[in-house]
């Protein structure tokens, strides 16, 4: 269950010449590569290119009157090694990924995929999300493409720049005979605006019709000493025919004439380049500029006669390249060596080597390229610096950072509950995590966890320390790292080595944290890929012995008395238990709506809260220490005998009980109590309850009458 329909956005996807389609740039580029006659496509789920594979799941129906193959991947490399389609069949194909995470997961396939070149057209669809907006490394990709010869697309943000992307990069790949990256920042991926549509194009040979004809070509598989061919002719022919192509088809864009200063700016930095000009009164809202921009919709290859050209009449070029290192920076200070240029470059120095470049950092840094390169084009308020203008205090060390956490009521709390307090109990164990929602279990108020090495290597990355000693090692990995490799790369090294760690497998039923998508264990039915598999089953069928099931996460005891075993067992090998729950945020997504239904058709409809008796409370705060919910806060009472404030649940829970049940060492705490909120209720509940509201009204005003006669 993805964590949004798209069914609405798939009708959209089959508009024709002349239509407008309106929408996010993620949705832009799948219709674009509707329209350029993809054959195949696939990939692997993660921010911000998610909605991708989202949407083209949902659109099963229209992609098999195209005739187009839609495979969701295990993992990147699996996606990346179904590009081998292209490359001996002239048919486009397409994966999709996350940027730095997803090529270094699939860079295996995709060394091989350059190695060979293609025929028919390959693209590669990178969420690279560099910057504040990412949830993982900061790195680029930009590295893997120069090492491996991948041409690096980076088309400005703008829904019709996008779609001509797809177009372009697909015709690059195949001029070229190599795979091509398109890179979408996460800002390019939801921005919103229009193109005009174009009609969704059948591919030329369909993956069926491929295989009725099979072939080969020796002269392409990667080994000796065709592989030392493959080298030569990257550079001897491929290279060059690129570099042909996107001049002749002038992929980079040229904005604005003469001046003595210029700007070179990856594509998907011209956004802010021309907003920071236009805050220094240099260009205007229609993008017309008084600085030329060099804009380069291709950062890989630089095309050294396309840039020469634009650096001869100037004598200060301003280099926009976010990210380290400046691979663009270095690349293009060759160029002008080598030319024997006098033009002076800037770039980093001017610009922060590394972070984000927001908006208020391109402003800093175009300005200060201006003050310093040419100050006669900024306005005379802006030359002149303003000493009497008020200092902006630093807030860093005031604002607290904002690191991310579970949802209200998530499943996963309660492990990290258990865990916390069985080493309570055992002492401190070397925990080792995995990528997934059950990493925030490494921060407050749980701080399990202390490393990380891959989505699926939780417990390879516990190898040093599974040989045995005091204290079993103890790794997490969630149901879709599971899946994604770490069966293959995490428990199978386990059983080899006769491992005596402990694995625990947060079983959630769904890739969460990428948007809910369906697994191999998922419990729900799903029309086109096949679930329903217990993880229970892989473990034993990898040869581990040791396997205990846990059905519901928030019985804590449970949980403890399972990792109390584990932890404690003479048994030698691995010992995995499985705590499976269901993602609430998916549950939620799921039961709402019929919920609502439900009680629209008037129904009887009951819904369990939580709720804190303030009078019983003793406010030692342990269910929060132990909990964490954004539901469970504080609330200072108006009792001047009681100076703690209390525990106090608001509107958001969505009555789990995990609060009340880890309160007090995972026996339910008498403070907490459950309400059952009854929608619709029959003639008889209706009664009853009045009843108890007249009984209990009158135990009240009963009380009050003595409490004042005492009083008096």
């Amino acid at each position: 269950m993805a964590e949004r329909s798209f069914k609405a956005e798939v009708e959209d996807l089959r508009k024709g010449e002349g239509e407008v389609f309106t929408g996010e740039g993620i949705l832009a580029i799948t219709k674009a590569l509707l329209e350029n006659g993809v054959g195949y496509v696939g990939g692997y789920q993660g921010a911000p290119i998610s909605h991708l594979m989202d949407v083209l799941a949902d659109a099963q129906d229209l992609l098999g009157e195209l005739g187009v193959r839609f495979e969701a991947n295990a993992n990147e490399a699996a996606a990346a090694a179904m590009l081998a389609a292209s490359v001996h069949y002239p048919i486009r194909g397409a994966v999709t990924f996350k940027g730095p995470v997803g090529v270094n997961v699939a860079s295996d396939a995709l060394a091989n995929l350059s190695s060979s070149g293609v025929t028919g057209g390959a693209l590669i669809v990178l969420g690279e999300d560099y910057g504040e907006g990412s949830s993982i490394m900061q790195e680029r990709s930009h590295a893997f493409a120069m090492k491996s010869q991948f041409w690096l697309l980076d088309p400005r943000p703008n829904l019709p720049s996008l779609v001509k992307a797809v177009g372009d990069g697909f015709a690059l790949s195949e001029a070229s005979n190599s795979p091509v990256m398109l890179t979408l920042r996460i800002r390019s991926c939801h921005v919103t605006g229009q193109f005009t549509c174009r009609d969704n194009q059948r591919p030329k040979e369909t993956v069926r019709e491929a295989l009725s004809n099979p072939r080969s070509d020796f002269a392409r598989v990667v080994l000796p000493p065709m592989s030392y061919v493959h080298e030569q002719d990257k550079v001897k022919n491929r290279w060059p025919a690129a570099e042909k192509f996107i001049m002749e088809h002038r992929l980079n864009e040229m904005f604005g004439s003469g001046g003595r200063v210029g700007i070179v700016c990856q594509g998907g930095m011209y956004n802010g380049v021309i907003r920071a000009l236009q805050r220094l009164g240099l260009a205007d809202l229609y993008g017309e500029t008084q600085v030329p921009i060099y804009c380069l919709n291709v950062t890989y290859p630089l095309v050294s006669k396309e840039f020469l050209c634009f650096a001869e009449d100037k004598t200060d070029i301003l280099v926009v390249e976010e990210g380290q290192p400046e691979f663009i920076e270095q690349n293009l200070a060759t160029y002008l060596y080598r030319a024997g240029s006098t033009v002076r470059l800037h770039g980093k120095g001017v610009f922060p080597m590394a972070g984000e470049y927001t908006g208020a950092v391109m402003l800093a840094g175009v300005e200060g390229f201006l003050k310093k390169s040419a100050p006669e084009m900024l306005p005379a308020v802006v030359r002149a610096p303003n000493t009497d203008a008020p200092k902006l205090p630093d807030l860093t060390k005031t604002v607290p950072i904002r690191p991310p956490g579970f949802c209200t009521g998530c499943p996963e709390r309660p492990i990290f509950a258990a865990m916390k307090l069985v080493q309570q109990d055992l002492g401190k164990h070397q925990i080792s995590a995995d990528i997934g929602c059950h990493l925030f279990g490494s921060l407050p108020p749980f701080e399990i966890g202390g490393a990380t090495m891959g989505f699926g290597l939780g417990p390879a990355a516990n190898g040093a320390f599974d040989g045995g000693g005091e204290k079993r090692p103890i790794s997490i990995i969630g149901d879709g790292g599971f899946w994604h490799s770490g069966l293959s790369s995490s428990m199978t090294n386990m059983v080899y080595n006769k491992s005596d760690g402990v694995v625990m497998v947060v079983d959630n039923f769904y890739t969460a944290a990428t948007g809910g998508q369906d697994v191999m264990s998922s419990r729900a039915e799903n029309a086109t890929k096949g679930t329903g598999h217990p993880i229970a089953k892989a473990m034993q069928g990898v040869g581990v012995n040791w396997v205990r099931q846990v059905d519901r996460t928030y019985d804590v005891p449970k949980l403890l008395r399972v990792l109390h075993e584990a932890l404690t067992t003479k048994e030698p090998g691995p010992k995995v238990i499985i705590a499976s729950s269901e993602c609430m945020l998916n549950k939620q997504r799921r039961e709402r709506p019929l919920r609502a239904q439900a009680i629209r058709e008037g129904r009887r409809v009951e819904a369990p809260r939580f709720g804190v008796d303030e009078a019983i409370c003793t406010g030692d705060h342990a269910c929060i220490r132990l909990s964490g919910c954004p539901s469970l806060s504080l609330k200072r009472l108006d009792d001047p005998l009681r100076d703690d404030p209390v525990a106090h649940i608001d509107q958001s829970c969505v009555g789990c009980g995990n609060c009340g049940e880890v309160a007090d060492a995972a026996i339910l705490c008498p403070s907490f109590y459950r309400a059952d909120v009854v929608h619709n209720p029959g003639k008889l509940e209706l009664w009853w309850a009045g009843v108890k509201t007249r009984v209990i009204g009158w135990l009240q005003r009963r009380r009050s009458a003595r409490r004042l006669e005492f009083g008096a």
